[in-house]
């Protein structure tokens, strides 16, 4: 029968820019790379709480225990046994009438019924010539690291979901700050506006259009206060505990510091990230599956037997006649109908295939995921650092406008486009600066960090 094998592949290119520096940020622990003693409290509680990586630890251990059965496969098994029971033969059969000429004794016939008392051991033994079954142990061995490596690999991604809502949090905070602080200007202005209809200078149109602003920007505040509970809601959820507040300093996510990303070179990923230790492992079991399938088709050799006493009478186990053994070797070899054998093979063969190319597509996912990270660092802070000088300017610039509408040098309708367009480039600074915070969790995370 004809199955496709071929190796994996395992190259990376040699780095990710030119430098090729191997200094690389998973070395720290995340501890040290979150520096933020609340956030820390919420990652320490997940970790012992959070139901998801509980549900994964069992899975774990039965992993574990999947090891000690398929170890016990290829050990002999070893069992005492002890019994009794009566038995009483036809007299017109043929044991019967054996039983009724036979003599234990001179003068004592055969007992009739017959009563059986026994006690032994036994064991039995499949000698694992062709490794079939310390392959299978091998196997699970695989399979239960892999889904170590799985836990690690769940542990990295709550602690970034943990992180990236964290900041989101502190990014809402700052953003109902800005719309709160908005609606006292935007109020301040409409009484002005109110005032100046009063003197005949504007009319009840740009009244309104001021209270319609004012109006669109309480509006937004409910908003934005929905979004908080429900992150804060979420981080409760991934912490595995029930609602309540989330301690927080948003007043210092502004100046929230991004940090050099130092990401060394891409065969560090082979290592360090946990969902590619994963892939391989189950790589291995997979090859490993494949060898099994294989040795079906040879022969198998087992060894069986037993030593004990056994008598009619209990009186009579202590007699050394009482005492028995057996001893039996078996080989066996599929000779016909060997199709399931073959379709077993088929089936391992191609789940090593496919394990192959899950394992190269997980290593190909790894390097993009990174580069994607670095790049959004690079992006987001020369956006950041652009749409600063914009709200810088935008800000004198709504100074400018509510000064001249004042000395009816500007209409109404500078003053609300410009207060619009400052508030909207201040909840866009505010969001870059989440993206900014949120490339930095993930280019950790990215790089295999977070685990240890």
């Amino acid at each position: 029968m004809k199955v496709d094998f071929r190796d994996e592949n395992k190259y990376v290119p040699e780095s990710y820019a030119e430098s090729g520096d191997t200094t690389n940020i998973v070395d720290l622990s995340w501890r040290d790379y979150f520096s933020d003693a609340n956030l820390i409290a919420l990652i320490d509680t997940a970790l012992v709480n959070n139901q998801e990586l509980n549900i994964t630890m069992q899975e774990i251990a039965i992993s574990q225990s999947e090891i000690k059965a398929r170890k016990g496969e290829y050990l002999p098994f070893v069992g005492l046994k002890a019994g009794a029971g009566l038995e009483k033969e036809g007299e017109y059969t043929r044991h019967g009438a054996v039983d009724e000429q036979l003599e234990i004794e001179p003068g004592k016939s055969f007992p009739n019924p017959f009563s059986d008392f026994g006690i032994g051991v036994y064991a039995s033994w499949e000698i694992d010539v062709w490794k079939k079954l310390r392959n299978a142990k091998k196997a699970a061995v695989s399979r239960y690291l892999s889904s170590v490596e799985g836990r690690n690999f769940m542990v990295t991604n709550l602690i970034s979901e943990i992180a990236e809502s964290y900041y989101e949090l502190m990014a809402l905070d700052n953003l109902l700050d800005i719309v709160e602080r908005n609606i006292e200007i935007q109020g301040s202005a409409l009484q002005t506006v109110k005032q100046q209809k009063e003197a005949a200078k504007v009319t009840q149109l740009a009244v309104n259009r001021f209270e319609a602003q004012l109006l669109n920007t309480k509006n937004l505040q409910y908003e934005i206060r929905q979004r908080i509970v429900e992150t804060e809601n979420k981080i409760n959820f991934l912490v595995g505990r029930f609602p309540q507040p989330i301690v927080r300093d948003s007043e210092s996510f502004d100046n929230l510091p991004i940090g050099p990303v130092q990401e060394g070179i891409p065969s560090q990923l082979l290592e360090n990230r946990p969902d590619i230790r994963q892939a391989e492992l189950e790589l291995m079991a997979a090859k490993l599956d494949v060898k099994v399938a294989r040795a079906n088709f040879y022969p198998s050799f087992k060894i069986s037997g037993g030593v004990g006493l056994q008598a009619f009478n209990p009186a009579h186990l202590i007699k050394p006649e009482s005492i028995f053994y057996n001893l039996l070797g078996d080989l066996i070899a599929p000779l016909i109908n060997r199709n399931a054998l073959k379709a077993q093979y088929a089936s391992a063969s191609a789940k090593q295939i496919q394990a192959i190319y899950e394992y190269e597509q997980t290593i190909l996912s790894g390097y993009i995921d990174v580069l994607n990270q670095l790049a959004k660092i690079d992006n987001f802070s020369k956006s950041y650092e652009t749409k600063a000088k914009e709200v810088e300017l935008l800000n004198q610039s709504v100074t400018i406008a509510n000064n001249l509408f004042t000395s009816a040098r500007a209409d109404y309708a500078e003053v609300l486009l410009t207060q619009r367009e400052a508030v909207e480039s201040r909840i866009e600074l505010i969001e870059i600066k989440l993206q900014q915070m949120n490339a930095k969790i993930n280019i950790y995370r990215a790089l295999g960090g977070g685990w240890e």
